[in-house]
This record gives C-alpha cells, structure tokens and sequence, in this order.
C-alpha cells in the first residue's frame, strides 16, 4: 500500500457527505490498521527467527525440542513449534 493511500484512509474528512460514506471510511481505516498489525506481528516473528539462528536453535521446536520439518519450514520459516506441538498449544487456546 502506497504511502498515499495510507494517509488518505488514516485521515477523516471533516465532514462526511453521508453515513455511507463515513462508514466506508471507517471500514477502510479498520481494514488498514488491522493489515498493519498483521505486518507488525510477522516482522516481529521473522526477527525472532533471525535471532534463533543466530543462537543456533533455529528449526528446534520451542515446546518439544525435537527438529521442526524442513517442509514446515519452507512454509513457515518463522515456526517456532512443530505441527504436533502447534495443534496442541492451538486446541489449548480453544479451549480457554
């Protein structure tokens, strides 16, 4: 997304013509801050990454400590737990 385009969401016409248009504009500022957070968070986890091949645990499961896939990693290579691991932790949140 375009510099441009970011600050033309961010920012709120005084005056909307309608309620139509203000509740577009108030979609589209969601529909931004959301995909900016989204980027934050995968920023965040692929500097994680970094930092764990930097101590050498790279690809070692977080919770198990056994080796995560070469295919898991080829997909996600900010993994930080083995799909058996990642299931579990995930039904477990469910369950909260």
């Amino acid at each position: 997304m375009s510099a441009e385009k970011a600050a033309a969401i961010v920012s709120r016409l005084e005056d909307p013509s309608d309620s139509g248009d203000l509740s577009q504009q108030s979609h589209e500022e969601w529909l931004f801050l959301n995909r900016n957070n989204l980027e934050k968070t995968l920023l965040r986890e692929v500097e994680e990454a970094l930092a764990r091949v930097e101590e050498g645990t790279y690809g070692v499961c977080q919770e198990c400590e056994e080796a995560i896939s070469p295919k898991r990693l080829q997909a996600l290579p900010w993994a930080k737990f083995c799909v058996r691991c990642q299931e579990l932790l995930g039904s477990m949140a469910n369950e909260s």
